[in-house]
């Protein structure tokens, strides 16, 4: 039952954070509407907008099944998430949306998407660092300052952690 919650309120926060962050945003300035990319960067914006949507479901998967809760700050999870894509970098849900925009960006051939991307990085890069990164430091303790020294923020590992 509690998994069935925690994949409950993943979902309600994914419509919520990532969709709108990523979807409702978007539409709202571009209307859906292309600007003429180039083909080349349209299939390469559409591989950039699969791959982000593919690690979004998968990292929401994980604070389901391993961390038992969700992303969001009101209904965490009970175990500090670090299999899956967590094994090579800690933030894979935050590069995700960021790749999507961009995605979106390069098939719409759209530069206020672009603008958009550049200001969601550091916005999101602040947040971290000023309330994530101290909020799971007292949630998890040593075990998130051992996974914070082992797995990088931003750029991803090549070779993943072992996890415990």
């Amino acid at each position: 039952m509690r998994r069935l919650r925690a994949a409950a309120g993943s979902s309600l926060f994914f419509a919520l954070a990532p969709g709108v962050v990523a979807g409702v945003v978007p539409w709202w300035l571009t209307g859906w509407r292309g600007g003429g990319s180039p083909p080349a960067l349209q299939v390469l914006g559409a591989a950039l907008l699969l791959a982000g949507a593919a690690v979004l479901v998968h990292a929401f998967a994980r604070f389901v099944m391993e961390g038992i809760g969700t992303p969001a700050p009101v209904a965490p999870t009970e175990h500090l998430v670090v299999g899956g894509l967590y094994r090579h970098v800690r933030n894979p849900m935050y590069l995700a949306v960021e790749a999507t925009i961009l995605g979106q960006a390069l098939l719409l051939g759209r530069p206020v998407l672009l603008a958009y991307a550049a200001v969601f990085g550091p916005v999101v890069y602040a947040f971290v660092r000023f309330y994530e990164e101290p909020a799971l430091t007292r949630r998890f303790g040593a075990a998130y300052v051992r996974y914070r020294r082992e797995v990088p923020g931003w750029w991803p590992r090549s070779r993943p952690i072992d996890t415990p």
